[in-house]
């Protein structure tokens, strides 16, 4: 159940860089977007505490970190116009090879 928990708290991480991103514009705050923003930290950071009575704190820190990487990166890229530059994928499928390589490890 710890590595479902830490999962859930890295797909969480997602929400709070593009709520931040969304909350701050040329007009000023908009307020959903950094509510939903502090609802996915809290969020994220509950599901990581669950996730760390199992599984080391290194690990499960850096598979954590590592899937709100790759998940904003892929939500910039769909959503906010941000560049698909081969380079920029290399560099983020070796995030993944590490989150996988610490999972395999763990085991």
């Amino acid at each position: 159940m710890a590595w479902t928990y830490l999962i859930i708290a890295g797909v969480l991480e997602w929400g709070w860089p593009i709520g931040l991103k969304l909350g701050w514009t040329d007009q000023g705050l908009r307020v959903f977007p950094l509510a939903i923003a502090i609802v996915c930290i809290l969020a994220s950071g509950s599901f990581l505490l669950l996730a760390q009575r199992d599984i080391p704190m290194g690990t499960a820190y850096a598979v954590w970190t590592g899937i709100g990487a790759v998940g904003t990166f892929i939500l910039g890229i769909l959503f906010l116009g941000e560049p698909a530059a081969v380079l920029r994928f290399v560099f983020v499928g070796f995030i993944v090879v590490g989150i996988v390589g610490l999972k395999l490890a763990s085991s």
